[in-house]
């Protein structure tokens, strides 16, 4: 494969509407699941900017996985926010679980959404 001089590959980069930087900040870069957390720690994170949309590329570092254990929701609670909200028990199943068990924050989020 013929070796791209750096000046020329940056001009044609600039021709096709592309940037690249490197994030130099960056400690640790966390990647949620809904039953994991993977963490990467001391990154190297790069930045490709290609016209407005934003690509992240994250390589290096120690990595390590997590389990997330679910929190479960009493059916009290469930009830509770089903009757002060008007909907059915699902939506308030669902509503808790985002709120992550937060009574209040789960009626507003269904009242006002």
């Amino acid at each position: 494969m013929a070796r791209t001089p750096s000046r020329r590959l940056r001009r044609m980069m600039k021709q096709m509407g592309l940037k690249m930087d490197t994030l130099t900040d960056v400690e640790e870069v966390v990647i949620k699941g809904r039953d994991r957390e993977i963490v990467i720690e001391e990154p190297i994170v790069a930045v490709l900017d290609m016209r407005g949309e934003r690509v992240y590329q994250i390589t290096g570092g120690r990595v390590k996985e997590r389990r997330l254990e679910r929190k479960s929701i009493p059916e009290e609670d469930i009830l509770l926010v089903a009757q002060q909200a008007g909907v059915s028990l699902e939506e308030a199943r669902r509503a808790l679980e985002e709120a992550e068990g937060d009574l209040a924050k789960a009626i507003l989020m269904l009242k006002t959404g």
